[in-house]
């Protein structure tokens, strides 16, 4: 008898690095276990619509921006395709802006960015239109909010759900991690998390100290 799949959802803005690195320790966790995973939206600029702190500047608000138009592009590739090729564009997306430092280029021209990205995947690079259709926001607002439901409010991205829709479905903000756990080190983590976010009545382990990100 085969090992059945077991199920986690991942909500992710595209402009977080923090978000990025735990992605792809959850990409290195399926690697290794029959896991699928939901890839789904939580938005920075919905978040922060109403953000009034002097810690929210202009850039703040552009990179927030950005994350929407290739949300957008994702949700698009989602009704058309479906959840894999919405990882699959996460990826692409994620390695450029992230290990390839070219947030500047989606946040000037997103169209033409999330156009080369959707060829990288092989879709079609016509959806990059989509960067400029506020249809999709709806979605965007509605998928937040889910992750907000599962978790409470004032926390951000990445959420991660394991089991979802099951008796023993648990959902928390995080890991936020400097470096991606790779092999055996990568399911000890996974573990850990899992059994803490299906733990009745736990709601929180926090510490401020914090590396610089290491997106290798």
């Amino acid at each position: 008898m085969g090992t059945s799949r077991q199920r986690a959802d991942f909500y992710f803005d595209p402009m977080c690095p923090w978000a990025w690195i735990t992605s792809r320790w959850v990409v290195e966790v399926q690697r290794q276990r029959p896991y699928e995973v939901g890839w789904r939206f939580i938005s920075l600029k919905v978040i922060n619509q109403n953000q009034a702190a002097d810690w929210y500047t202009p850039e703040y608000r552009a990179g927030h921006m950005a994350g929407m138009h290739a949300h957008r592009v994702c949700d698009e590739v989602r009704l058309r395709h479906g959840n894999s090729e919405v990882g699959a564009l996460y990826t692409a997306i994620g390695e450029s802006l992230h290990p390839g430092r070219r947030r500047a280029e989606l946040v000037a021209d997103p169209q033409a960015f999330m156009g080369e990205m959707l060829q990288r995947c092989g879709l079609d690079t016509s959806l990059a239109s989509h960067v400029h259709d506020e249809s999709h926001d709806e979605h965007i607002v509605a998928e937040t909010e889910a992750a907000f439901a599962r978790t409470g409010r004032d926390v951000g991205t990445p959420i991660i759900t394991f089991h979802p829709g099951a008796a023993n479905e648990g959902s928390f903000f995080g890991p936020v991690i400097a470096e991606i756990p790779r092999g055996d080190a990568a399911l000890r983590l996974w573990d850990a998390i899992e059994v803490i976010a299906t733990t009745s009545g736990m709601a929180e382990l926090k510490r401020s100290l914090r590396s610089a990100p290491k997106f290798d």
